[in-house]
C-alpha cells in the first residue's frame, strides 16, 4: 500500500533536513589580478562584506553546475548514490585569511527537487529529480566538506572538484594567484609536493591550500561529525 502523498512528503522533508544537516550559466574564475593581489574584503557575488572573522567569498559557486560537472569528466545524476560515500575536507587560505568553499558546488539548486535549508545554508534532500540535478562530487554547505556520493567506487580528485568550482588549480596557480606568489598544499598536516589536482578525495582526508602568507596554524584535522 502506498503511503498518502501528504504524509510521505512530510516524512521526506523531515528526513531530508537531517540529511542536509549531515551531508548537506558558465561562471568563470574572476578576472585575473596581479599575483600580489590581496584577498578582497567583499563578496564578488553581491558586494556584501563578509562578517568579521568569517571566510571571504572569493570564488562563488558557478551558476552552471551540471555543465561544469561534465567538464570535470563526471556524470550528473538524478540523486545521490552511495556505492562510494566518502567525505574529504578542504581549507583554502589567501594571505592568511580563510576563503569560503561555497555551498551548492555540483548541485543544480534551481531544480524543484533540490531542497534549500537555512542556518546554515545548505542544499540537498533529493529523493529523485526528473532530470540529472547533482554531481557525484559536490558540497551541500559551506563547511569545507566535499562529498562523494557516487555509483562509481573509484575515488574522485581535487582537480575534478576545482573544475566544478570553476577555479584554476595547478602546481603554480590557484585561481588568479600564481607564482611568484608562494603556493603550498598540505594533506593531513603534511606538506604535499606533487600536482594538487591528483590528490584523491578519500574518506576523512584533510586538504589545505595556502596562497601567500600562511595562517598561524595549518589544519591537520576537521570535524566530520555532521558529514
Amino acid at each position: 500500500m502506498r503511503m498518502p502523498l501528504v504524509l510521505s512528503r512530510t516524512l521526506a522533508l523531515a528526513c531530508a533536513a537531517l540529511v542536509a544537516a549531515s551531508c548537506g550559466g558558465a561562471v568563470q574564475p574572476s578576472a585575473p589580478r596581479p599575483a600580489s593581489a590581496a584577498l578582497p574584503s567583499s563578496s564578488p557575488a553581491g558586494g556584501a562584506e563578509s562578517p568579521a572573522g568569517s571566510p571571504a567569498l572569493l570564488w562563488p559557486a558557478p551558476s552552471n553546475p551540471l555543465e561544469r560537472t561534465v567538464e570535470a569528466g563526471l556524470a550528473p545524476a538524478p540523486k545521490e548514490y552511495l556505492v562510494n560515500h566518502v567525505h574529504a575536507h578542504l581549507d583554502v587560505f589567501v594571505e592568511g585569511d580563510a576563503v569560503l568553499v561555497p555551498a551548492g558546488i555540483g548541485i543544480n539548486i534551481d531544480d524543484p527537487e533540490v531542497m534549500t535549508f537555512d542556518d546554515p545554508l545548505s542544499y540537498g534532500g533529493i529523493e529523485m529529480c526528473e532530470q540529472p540535478c547533482i554531481s557525484p562530487l559536490h558540497t551541500h554547505d559551506a563547511s569545507g566538506i566535499i562529498h562523494t556520493e557516487s555509483e562509481d567506487p573509484a575515488p574522485h580528485t581535487l582537480g575534478e572538484f576545482f573544475v566544478e568550482w570553476g577555479v584554476e588549480l595547478s602546481e603554480t596557480c590557484v585561481g588568479e594567484y600564481c607564482e611568484p606568489t608562494p603556493i603550498a598544499v598540505y594533506v593531513d598536516g603534511e606538506r604535499y609536493e606533487g600536482d594538487p589536482r591528483e590528490i584523491e578525495l578519500t574518506d576523512r582526508k584533510v586538504i589545505v591550500i595556502v596562497v601567500g602568507t600562511p595562517p598561524a596554524v595549518i589544519p591537520s584535522t576537521a570535524d566530520f561529525s555532521n558529514a
